[in-house]
């Protein structure tokens, strides 16, 4: 049975599980090389931190390889976005920037209820959403530099 801890990780791997699975579809969908490559180092970026998550979570209770309906549905709505504007720059920057705002939401969430987290985990969950800020950011000044 999920005990709150249990649930709260769970939380953060399915949406490390969608940003991975988002940005893996962003670098399938674009063109452009440094995009692809960005989009690339994000989403082994979000494997690694669902990895690292997973500590926290007994084998038998951890969410793995599962993403939320939010996510699925991101991921489509980004695929008929990319299909409707001709895979343009801008937009893909701006579906990834909306996933990133979803992927820190969850983070500040789960951090506000820091007795729900296993001991040892909340210096893990900060590191990684200050990391998933510095990519929101990143993502975009990227978008905001096009016209």
């Amino acid at each position: 049975m999920e005990t709150e801890k249990t649930t709260s990780i769970n939380a953060l791997i399915e949406i490390n599980n969608d940003r991975y699975e988002g940005y893996k579809t962003a670098a399938e969908e674009t063109k452009d090389t440094d995009l692809k490559t960005l989009f690339t180092g994000f989403s082994e970026q979000s494997r690694g931190f669902a990895n690292d998550l997973k500590k926290y979570v007994s084998p038998d209770e951890v969410k793995t390889g599962e993403t939320t309906n939010s996510g699925k549905l991101f991921r489509v709505w980004m695929d008929i976005k990319a299909t409707l504007t001709g895979k343009d720059r801008k937009a893909i920057l701006s579906s990834c920037e909306f996933g990133e705002d979803a992927a820190k939401k969850t983070y500040d969430e789960i951090l506000r209820k820091r007795e729900d987290l296993p001991g040892g985990a909340i210096a893990t969950i900060q590191g990684q959403r200050t990391e998933i800020q510095k990519g929101h950011d990143t993502i975009k000044s990227m978008r905001d530099s096009l016209k």
